[in-house]
């Protein structure tokens, strides 16, 4: 078995930063149980799989494909830098005479389009509702001590929690902020949450770029310790700083430690597009 795959860092416009996704393009149908047997070996956050919806599809005309996404530990029902990282190969790489790219998923139909130097991702737009901080006080304590916390959101459709830092705290404390996701999984069993969203509101323009907000995300549920940039979170996130902020229109930074940024856009039909540049890093072939 060979199969083309490529390393993208996605929401960066630099290599070496953003979020790393490996993407594989299938010829022809993959047996279930190789699928996690590659995204293991490539350990990486997530890896991608790109497949034909129908025998006469090519992956260069072709304007819809199916797309699955792997953590090395399991599949997820949604990865936004994936989906930019397999866009940007099929657009850049294969050349695909599109402008628009359809992907069939486990989230529904996801779109990405062109524009000019980066990639704009059509994402599901997914609410946050307020939770009882005694419900996960474990699990907040666990991860991040006595920080003081200014507010507890809770997805139920992608069942990230997300929690808001103190207003009094800056970007150079979450930058900074020692967490604790080795045990998460053991106080938190459930099921109930399986990503952890630590957000801070931002901070005006001076001698750093303005951003709305920060963020950072972990996922030891599925096998990602730290994620760097993650477009599934901002899906959540765009919903709740809009309503904080009143805006429709955000520039969010990921604190990680390689960083990255998205333009995001909240539409009226209840979807987002988060905007993100990229970069190929790596290109082979995959051999079985």
């Amino acid at each position: 078995m060979k199969l083309p795959v490529f390393v993208v860092d996605a929401f960066t416009a630099k290599a070496f930063c953003g979020n790393p996704a490996a993407v594989c393009l299938l010829e022809n149908k993959l047996d279930e149980d190789m699928h996690q047997k590659i995204a293991k070996e490539m350990n990486l956050s997530e890896t991608a799989f790109i497949r034909k919806l129908h025998p006469t599809d090519n992956f260069t005309q072709s304007s819809c494909f199916g797309l699955r996404w792997f953590t090395p530990a399991s599949e997820v029902p949604l990865c936004g830098h994936a989906t930019l990282a397999s866009a940007a190969v099929l657009f850049n790489k294969i050349k695909n005479v599109n402008n628009v790219l359809t992907f069939v998923t486990l989230s529904g139909e996801l779109k990405a389009r062109r524009a000019e130097d980066s990639i704009i991702l059509d994402l599901p737009l997914y609410p946050a509702h307020p939770q009882d901080f005694h419900e996960v006080e474990d699990l907040i304590k666990t991860a991040i001590g006595d920080t003081r916390v200014q507010d507890i959101r809770y997805s139920p459709d992608t069942r990230k929690l997300l929690v808001r830092l103190s207003d009094t705290y800056k970007r150079s404390f979450l930058e900074n902020l020692k967490v604790n996701t080795q045990d998460l999984p053991q106080v938190e069993n459930t099921g109930k949450v399986k990503g952890l969203i630590l957000t801070l509101k931002g901070e005006p323009g001076g001698q750093t770029q303005a951003f709305d907000f920060y963020s950072r995300y972990f996922a030891p549920w599925v096998g990602l310790a730290e994620d760097p940039v993650t477009g599934s979170a901002h899906a959540v996130l765009s919903s709740y700083w809009s309503e904080q902020l009143g805006k429709k229109d955000m520039h969010a930074f990921q604190c990680s430690r390689r960083g990255g940024e998205l333009e995001i856009s909240l539409r009226s039909d209840g979807r987002v597009d988060i905007r993100g540049g990229t970069a190929v890093v790596l290109e082979g072939t995959l051999t079985a």
